[in-house]
């Protein structure tokens, strides 16, 4: 059994596309497990004021006609984060795409998903680590049974909760079934941002991961062209990506002085 010391939500997310920084949430499910064993599932639809490209319709399903009469994040935002508050999470392939994206848009309207020091579960990253395999072929392999309605989000919440539970069985031996554990489990340790524009090195130097400055401290970086400091803040990058190199900036330009 999983053991929590505070609610955990398992949840999935359907978006318009793959884009963190441009893509936005047509559907959010959250299966909210708490302490005692008792469930609550909900589930809601997104306006996300900007047209479904059908290739992506034709994976989950959801049209245009589907959400136009829906509220907006922004409208949801204070229901859904009220429905979190104090809770872990948990998802598959999470921390790639989910979390990065419900942060974004919790961002966008003044909210910040990690502010209660939440702890992450990636069951994808206990499958990749043990058996690496997709969400149907785990479910299967640690279910015994068939995944229908794939990219159905309350579907996949429902199935990636199942398999994380046969995940804790069939792993005893390796696997704790606390939430500490499958959070630095499933973590990446040396990555700053939701975006994985930085990393921090072994001797806890933060480095830019990509462009012309990868592998480059950022706060050399900063001395030796500051204009790609607003470029970056200019530019089409995530919202926590730019926070966290603002707060690097500030703290550095800090230091200067």
């Amino acid at each position: 059994m999983l053991s929590l010391k505070r609610p955990l939500v398992i949840f999935d997310i359907e978006a318009t596309g793959m884009n963190l920084a441009s893509d936005r949430i047509v559907e959010l499910c959250i299966l909210k497990v708490k302490p005692d064993g008792t469930e609550e599932t909900r589930t809601w639809r997104v306006n996300p004021k900007r047209k479904i490209p059908a290739e992506v319709s034709a994976i989950h399903g959801i049209f245009d006609e589907d959400v136009k009469d829906k509220p907006t994040f922004d409208q949801l935002a204070a229901d859904i984060m009220a429905f979190i508050a104090g809770c872990d999470m948990a998802g598959y392939n999470s921390n790639y795409f989910d979390v990065p994206m419900l942060n974004e848009e919790f961002l966008r309207v003044g909210m910040d998903l990690r502010a209660d020091r939440r702890r992450f579960i990636d069951v994808f990253k206990i499958f990749q680590k043990m058996e690496r395999r997709d969400l149907k072929t785990a479910y299967m392999f640690y279910c015994g049974k068939e995944h229908n309605n794939a990219h159905s989000a309350e579907a996949d919440v429902i199935a990636t909760y199942e398999v994380l539970k046969g995940q804790l069985e069939r792993y005893a031996d390796s696997l704790q079934s606390d939430v500490d554990f499958l959070h630095d489990f499933t973590a990446e340790k040396d990555m700053i941002d939701a975006g994985r524009r930085l990393v921090r090195d072994e001797k806890g130097t933060i480095r830019f991961n990509f462009g012309k400055y990868r592998g480059l401290a950022v706060t050399e970086v900063f001395q030796r062209d500051p204009q790609y400091y607003d470029w970056i803040m200019k530019g089409d990058f995530l919202l926590d990506t730019k926070q966290k190199l603002q707060e690097i900036w500030l703290s550095a330009k800090f230091k200067v002085k």
